[in-house]
């Protein structure tokens, strides 16, 4: 089955060794993203923005691998404060209010820096064309 690496052209992926998304055959795996713009953490202190923020960076990666936000089955949101459930979930309901996919929301002890309040991994399975 063909693989396709997707790049975003962050530093850390050379650094770190991993493609911001990947495609095999009709399954796409999107990396954790996080609140990010080059080296600027976007909207330092506030969950619902942070989460809006990653959640567009997921889109556009989605559509440069060939797929929408309506081809996500999974997605999984590793979050650093659990008690703000709300505004990560408030972001995520809007950009997947109809669409529905499975997801996990964790609280984890910290992200790769500690101004980063959500970190967002996804699962797209695109349609066969016949």
């Amino acid at each position: 089955m063909k693989r396709t690496n997707y790049s975003s052209g962050a530093i850390w992926e050379g650094k770190v060794g991993y493609s911001r998304a990947v495609r095999v055959g009709n399954v796409i795996e999107v990396s954790g993203t996080v609140a990010s713009d080059n080296d600027k953490v976007v909207a330092e202190g506030d969950a619902y923005e942070q989460t809006k923020f990653a959640l567009a960076k997921i889109e556009s990666s989605l559509i440069n691998a060939g797929a929408t936000l309506h081809d996500v089955v999974r997605t999984r949101m590793f979050v650093t404060d659990i008690s703000r459930w709300e505004e990560y979930g408030r972001a995520h309901g809007e950009f997947f209010k109809s669409i529905k996919p499975a997801t996990t929301m964790v609280e984890v002890s910290k992200l790769i820096d500690p101004r980063y309040l959500v970190e967002i991994e996804a699962t797209a399975i695109v349609e066969q064309k016949a």
